[in-house]
């Protein structure tokens, strides 16, 4: 392809990679650059990230697509951003940084949490935002400085997410974009910042920190001189300022197609569960937890729920495994452990034994909001062999995912799932049966990326809508449709009302385990 403006870039900053992917207008994936960025921790719970090296990883990244494509510069019609949601990255006088951004991982603002959430204003700020408070959003995490750091947002003048920072990096623009907005200080109805937020965080005040929300759909900025030389690109081209990325990859791989609604899974380090909804079909629940999230669609939103940990479960088992295997002499690499998954799997026998996955020391955020919540074995005996723990892991994360899905209402018609873990048959399996439903893989290899390249192609007239593009971006690669076993769907259907009950039942021992250290 030689024609001149034929290319979307669409960049995805994740929390420990930042991607840079080439698009055709017709949605095909050319080639895709990354680079590694880095966040450090503490023993306080702080998890933070360098302003100025994101900024730098991105050019990195961008930099280094250029390098695989040719005349890139030149062929660019648009370049859209989305990245890892939540956080706070503070900005002040002359665009320079606050500080090092307050990470989604950040559990600082855990006694914050505890405080508002049983504040009078709480519940209101629920209905009108949609989204429970945890220590990962920004509302909590401002709320946490203003009266424990003041001096952070004293200096600051802006306060944004990580893909809102790389946007103003690229186009001089402090901004934001309604999904994030309407979540942390909004209404999700409105797409607006909303009073009954803002004074039930306690942050009136603190608003002038709050940037202008704009629409990547309808409204782009020029890139920059200064960006333009320092990524290789073209002064003036387009950019979009995307949504945040859990709505973007559910886009990518399938949440919404042939203009219907739909369930989509990315099952990753953590586990995240949508469901695309008009706006009166969403249902909050008595708990208060959850998101609702904002698509670049006028009416639709998606309903989220987000386990805090997902395929690390199964991570933390291979490596007891190969640990156990060196010691006896044996070295094999994870990769290696991953392979044998489905085959352990296959030689294990439906029982009854339960998993938790809740191995985050941050505890565990959907259903249910629980910073001291642990994983857990339930139903071991003698019997019991590596296979049947594995198989009770993997079909713990089935479990979570139907925990999920049905604080947001019922069981999903047909679930679309992205992510690594997805490649796993037994795991496919497991979340079908969860569900009671079929399942479909979307090939779609960068589907972050491709989602925010998306609105990019709809912001610069290449289709009509978001429908138009999703029918040749989206749908075409959704795989096969596969059906859930009947039998493990009737064994599922017991075993959660089990799963469930421990939960509740076992979470006053959370609390007094956490008391002891």
């Amino acid at each position: 392809m030689s024609e001149r403006g034929q290319i979307i870039i669409g960049i995805d900053a994740g929390t420990s990679v930042i991607k840079a992917v080439a698009f055709e207008l017709s949605g095909r994936q050319i080639a895709s650059a990354s680079a590694r960025n880095q966040y450090a921790t503490g023993d306080d719970g702080s998890a933070t990230q360098s302003l100025t090296q994101t900024w730098v990883d991105c050019v990195t990244a961008l930099r280094g697509l250029g390098e695989k494509v040719p005349g890139l510069a030149e062929r660019t019609a648009a370049i859209s951003v989305t990245g890892q949601g939540d956080g706070t990255w503070l900005v002040g006088a002359g665009n320079q940084p606050v500080g090092d951004a307050w990470l989604w991982l950040d559990a600082r603002a855990a006694p914050t949490v505890t405080r508002l959430s049983a504040g009078a204003g709480n519940r209101a700020r629920f209905e009108a935002t949609g989204t429970g408070l945890n220590t990962c959003q920004q509302g909590a995490q401002i709320a946490h400085m203003d009266r424990n750091q003041p001096e952070l947002l004293d200096h600051a003048e802006v306060a944004l997410h990580c893909k809102d920072w790389l946007y103003l990096n690229l186009t001089g623009v402090r901004a934001t974009d309604p999904s994030e907005a309407s979540f942390t200080f909004g209404n999700f109805r409105t797409r607006r910042y909303d009073d009954t937020a803002i004074d039930a965080l306690g942050l009136s005040r603190r608003r002038s920190l709050l940037p202008e929300i704009i629409d990547g759909t309808e409204v782009t900025h020029p890139l920059s001189a200064d960006a333009a030389r320092a990524c290789g690109l073209l002064a003036g081209t387009p950019v979009s300022l995307g949504y945040v990325d859990m709505v973007m990859t559910a886009l990518g791989a399938g949440v919404r197609s042939a203009g219907q609604n739909a369930a989509c899974s990315t099952v990753g380090s953590t586990g995240v569960h949508m469901r695309a909804k008009a706006v009166a079909d969403v249902q909050l629940n008595a708990e208060g937890t959850g998101y609702v999230i904002a698509l670049p669609m006028p009416g639709i939103v998606t309903q989220v729920q987000t386990n805090m940990s997902a395929t690390i479960n199964i991570d933390w088992l291979l490596q007891m495994a190969g640990s156990l295997m060196a010691e006896g002499g044996k070295t094999v690499s994870h990769a290696d452990l991953i392979a044998r998954i489905d085959s352990w799997f296959a030689e294990s026998r439906p029982g009854s034994v339960l998993y938790h996955p809740y191995i985050s020391d941050a505890g565990e955020r959907g259903p249910f909001v629980n910073a001291a919540a642990r994983a857990g074995f339930t139903g071991l005996s003698m019997r019991h062999g590596f296979p049947d723990l594995l198989r009770a892991v993997v079909e713990g994360l089935g479990m979570a995912t139907r925990d999920c899905y049905a604080a947001m209402g019922d069981m999903p018609e047909e679930l679309r799932i992205t992510g690594g873990a997805a490649r796993s048959r037994a795991l496919r399996g497991c979340l079908s049966a969860a569900v009671n439903a079929p399942v479909r893989v979307s090939r779609r290899e960068e589907a972050g990326a491709a989602g925010v390249a998306m609105m990019a192609a709809v912001a610069i007239g290449a289709y009509r809508n978001m429908d138009d593009c999703i029918a040749e971006w989206v749908t075409p690669l959704l795989g096969e449709a596969e059906a859930p076993d009947s039998e493990q769907a009737e064994r599922f259907e017991r075993l959660f009302k089990a799963y469930v009950m421990v939960r509740q039942a076992v979470a006053p021992a959370w609390d007094q385990l956490v008391a002891t250290q």
